[in-house]
């Protein structure tokens, strides 16, 4: 089955998987952001919220800190192989992985962007 993606938002990477109504991204563990940074500039955008205002924080659904600390290299310098955690931010269920993967599923009866032809 193929999945039509199409670009949503300023978040780098962030795409609307229209099929499966979510959204779709990958982390880069090697940028600058961390990820905590990374999920709350995607649900910025996906939820229509300027976060430098402080209409929202990370903090309300999930310890930042945590997740950043869950998701880093081992203790030995290897990567994190498996896991997720699943959280709720702004109404949206968030998925993280340890592959850097992060699925974002809007609110039941919400539906994503609309597709220009």
């Amino acid at each position: 089955m193929q999945t039509e993606l199409s670009t949503a938002g300023d978040a780098d990477g962030l795409q609307y998987d229209q099929t499966n109504d979510r959204y779709v991204f990958k982390h880069d563990p090697d940028g600058t952001a961390t990820l905590t940074t990374t999920i709350v500039h995607a649900l910025a955008s996906i939820a229509d919220t300027d976060v430098s205002q402080g209409e929202f924080s990370l903090y309300d659904s999930v310890d930042p800190d945590a997740l950043d600390r869950i998701f880093s290299p081992k203790a030995d310098g290897t990567e994190r192989s498996g896991g997720h955690i699943a959280f709720t931010a702004l109404e949206h269920e968030v998925y993280v992985y340890a592959n850097g993967d992060v699925i974002i599923y809007p609110p039941t009866g919400a539906q994503g962007p609309t597709r220009a032809d």
